[in-house]
C-alpha cells in the first residue's frame, strides 16, 4: 500500500487524537467538546473551518490552484449510548456512551488526511472535509443538507468510508447501486379490556392479540414481498402486562424494517397497517400503528464508485478489492448527501484477529492499524480526484 512519509510520521499524532475521542464519547448533536476538538486541529493545518452545521458539525475548507472542480469527504464523529465493556486504558470516561463503532477511527483518519494534503498541496481545485454529528440516530447528514452544505460549500462529488471488522484487514469493499437499507420502524398500540387473569372471559386480552400480530407480521417478506427484494421485518420488542394473575389493557409492539426499493418500502407500510389493523379487529379489539420512515437506502453511483474501485486496486491492489455481491441490511445516513450529489460510500476492513467484537459491540474497539491507511487513500483521493496540471 502506498503510505506516504508524512502520514507515517502523523501515526502518534493520529492515535492520540483517536484514543482522546475514545476517552470523551458524545453523543448526536451533543459533540460540543469533539467539535472543537475537530475544528481545532484542522486550523493549525491551515483549512478555513466553519462550525455550526447540524449544530455541531465541522466543515473545513481548502483551495489550492486555479482548478474549479470539488470534491467532499465526510467522517462522522458521534458515539453510542453503550456502556463500555473493554477494559481499555483509554475506555470511555463517561458511563453509558461508548464510541462502538468507530467513529472515534474514521474522524482521525480524516484528521491525518487533511493534515497531509494540507502539507502536499498536490492538487489543483477546492477541498470540503465534512466532519458530520449524529449519524447513529438523528440523520445528521440530512439536517446539514437541509442546513445548506451544498449551496454554503459546492462539491462535485462527496465520498465516505466506513471500518467493518468482519472484513480482512485493509481491504476494500464497494458496490455500484443500494449498499445500505432504508430503515423504519412501526410502533403497533393493541387497545384491549384488562380484567382479572381467572377470568379471561370478560376480558379482550391484548397479549393473545399481540402474539397473533406478531406471527402474521412473520408472512409479509415470505408471501408478499419478491423473493429477490432484500427486506427485513423485525419484531425486536413486545411489552405487556405485568403479574400472572392480570389481564393487562393494552399490548404495545416495536417493529424495525429494512428495505433497498422505494415500491417495497410502501408495500411493507401498508401490510404491516393492515395486519396490525384487521388482526385485532378479528379479536374484537383495535390497533394504532405509528409508523416513521427514517433513513433512505444508500445509492452508490456508478462513476465515482469505479473510480474508487480503479484507485483502491492501484493503492492496495487487485487482492484487497472486492465487490460486494449484495448490499448490507444496515443503515446509513450519508444516503442524504448521495442524493444531493454524486458519489460513492464504501467500508474498509480493520480485522485483527479472532476474538474481534463486531460494530455495536460494548466491547468493540477501533483498529488503529487502519489509521494510516484511510488517511493515505483520502488523500491519494482528493489529489487523483482533483489532479493538479
Amino acid at each position: 500500500m502506498t503510505i506516504h512519509s508524512t502520514l507515517l510520521n502523523s501515526m502518534p499524532e493520529m492515535v492520540a487524537i483517536r484514543r482522546d475521542l475514545h476517552e470523551h464519547p458524545e453523543l448526536g448533536l451533543e459533540e460540543v467538546r469533539t467539535s472543537e476538538v475537530v475544528a481545532r486541529h484542522l486550523e493549525s493545518y491551515g483549512y478555513t473551518v466553519t462550525r455550526g452545521l447540524a449544530k455541531t458539525g465541522v466543515v473545513a475548507t481548502l483551495s489550492n490552484g486555479t482548478g474549479r472542480r470539488s470534491i467532499g469527504i465526510r467522517a462522522d464523529f458521534d458515539a453510542l449510548p453503550i456502556f463500555e465493556e473493554t477494559g481499555l486504558a483509554y475506555a470511555s470516561k463517561t458511563p453509558g456512551k461508548m464510541h462502538a463503532c468507530g467513529h472515534d477511527g474514521h474522524t482521525a483518519m480524516l484528521l491525518g488526511a487533511a493534515k497531509a494534503i494540507a502539507e502536499r498541496r498536490n492538487f489543483d481545485g477546492t477541498v470540503h472535509l465534512i466532519f458530520q454529528p449524529a449519524e447513529e440516530n438523528f440523520g445528521g447528514a440530512k439536517i446539514m443538507v437541509k442546513e445548506g452544505l451544498f449551496e454554503k460549500f459546492p462539491c462535485d462529488a462527496v465520498f465516505a468510508l466506513h471500518n467493518e471488522p468482519n472484513l480482512p484487514f485493509g481491504q476494500f469493499a464497494l458496490r455500484e447501486g443500494p449498499i445500505m437499507a432504508a430503515v423504519d420502524e412501526a410502533r403497533i398500540t393493541v387497545n384491549g379490556v384488562g380484567g382479572h387473569g381467572a377470568e379471561p372471559q370478560e376480558t379482550l386480552d391484548p397479549v393473545v392479540c399481540g402474539a397473533s400480530i406478531v406471527m402474521a407480521l412473520q408472512t409479509i417478506v415470505s408471501r408478499n414481498i419478491h423473493p429477490l427484494d432484500p427486506t427485513v421485518v423485525t419484531v425486536g420488542s413486545f411489552h405487556a402486562g405485568s403479574a400472572s394473575n392480570i389481564i393487562p389493557s393494552r399490548a404495545e409492539i416495536v417493529v424495525g424494517i429494512r428495505s433497498f426499493d422505494p415500491t417495497v418500502r410502501d408495500e411493507l407500510e401498508r401490510r404491516i397497517r393492515l395486519i396490525a389493523e384487521r388482526q385485532a379487529e378479528s379479536y374484537g379489539m383495535s390497533a394504532t400503528v405509528d409508523y416513521q420512515r427514517f433513513y433512505d437506502a444508500t445509492i452508490n453511483h456508478k462513476a465515482e464508485t469505479d473510480l474508487v474501485r480503479d484507485l483502491a486496486v492501484r493503492f492496495a491492489g487487485a487482492d484487497k478489492v472486492v465487490d460486494l455481491e449484495r448490499p448490507f441490511m444496515g443503515s446509513e445516513d450519508f444516503a442524504y448527501m448521495l442524493k444531493e450529489r454524486p458519489g460513492t460510500y464504501f467500508f474498509l476492513g480493520g480485522r485483527s484477529g479472532e476474538n474481534d467484537r463486531s460494530l455495536h459491540h460494548p466491547g468493540y474497539n477501533f483498529n488503529d492499524d487502519l489509521l494510516p491507511i484511510g488517511a493515505a487513500f483520502w488523500t491519494e483521493l482528493a489529489e487523483h480526484y482533483l489532479r493538479a496540471g
